[in-house]
């Protein structure tokens, strides 16, 4: 017989996450995010993972160099209690590189998760949580279905517009659109 039972679960604050870090109580390797006051394990990256990252890197290196910021799986902070970790984040232009704050949602000019088993949190968490902060523009890179979901357009705590492209396809990132990025690219 199955009991239903209320759990009271204790959310954090930004200041306490961070807190945590600073005592030891967390650690960097720990890959964890808070996302609305929990902390959560972040998946394991594989190699597939890891490699569609380097691409991206090398890729938006080589195009924007100068133009923006390159932050991958760096925090951003976004809403008073959410800090992800996104694969990569292009920020606006700083010459102090975020040295004194870390960047918020209003400093993205593009972010991109890397989906192979975690699409469905990208699509469903993360998605409305980017959303909700005013991410503009949101791009998931599903490695098993060969394609780039591009989100745009937030309100009200949802994309208003999305998009899939598939191998073929080349979209633009709406911060640069003279910087087509081939679906092709960008999966290998």
């Amino acid at each position: 017989m199955a009991v239903d039972v209320e759990l009271t679960r204790r959310r954090f604050t930004l200041d306490e996450y961070h807190r945590m870090t600073q005592v030891g109580i967390l650690n960097r390797g720990d890959r964890v995010e808070l996302i609305r006051g929990e902390i959560v394990q972040m998946t394991a990256i594989g190699p597939d993972h890891a490699s569609c990252v380097a691409r991206l890197n090398h890729l938006l290196m080589g195009r924007l160099h100068g133009r923006a910021l390159l932050w991958p799986q760096n925090p951003l902070v976004i809403l008073p209690d959410s800090e992800p970790e996104p694969d990569i984040i292009l920020l606006g232009w700083r010459d102090d590189f975020y040295r004194h704050a870390l960047p918020g949602a209003e400093d993205v000019a593009l972010l991109i998760e890397v989906a192979n088993t975690s699409l469905r949190y990208d699509r469903h968490v993360k998605g409305p949580l980017y959303a909700e902060a005013g991410v503009r523009d949101y791009w998931i890179v599903d490695l098993e279905g060969d394609a780039v979901e591009i989100y745009r357009e937030p309100q009200a705590g949802r994309f208003h517009h999305t998009d899939r492209v598939t191998r073929g396809g080349t979209p633009l990132p709406l911060a640069f659109p003279d910087t087509p990025l081939a679906v092709a690219d960008v999966l290998g």
